[in-house]
């Protein structure tokens, strides 16, 4: 049930960030996002009544257990770390254009 909430919230968001509303890399995350005006879905595990069943269901899905867990255009980008990198080589900007995420 978990892994198919979360599949189909991927699915059908541009860009989604499975978080926790207290974690500081999810807040690096999310504040990036903002900054570039990116439309994007937050999942808080830690508000969510089934927020440990997704988180589970996330770790089997992508070997990923930690968040923030971010998915582009239906991949799995990987954390804060990952999602720092990608947008400090200039990456990030052009996958959030080809998900829909961005305007142009």
């Amino acid at each position: 049930m978990a892994l198919a909430k979360a599949k189909d919230l991927v699915a059908s968001n541009p860009v989604v960030v499975f978080s926790k509303s207290y974690c500081p890399y999810c807040i690096r995350v999310k504040e990036l996002l903002v900054k570039l005006k990116a439309t994007y879905k937050v999942i808080e595990l830690d508000l969510e009544s089934d927020g440990s069943a997704i988180q589970a269901a996330l770790a089997e899905w992508t070997g990923q257990r930690t968040v923030p867990n971010v998915f582009i255009g239906g991949k799995h980008i990987g954390g804060c770390d990952k999602t720092m990198e990608l947008y400090n080589s200039g990456k990030l900007q052009p996958l959030l254009v080809e998900a829909g995420a961005l305007a142009a």
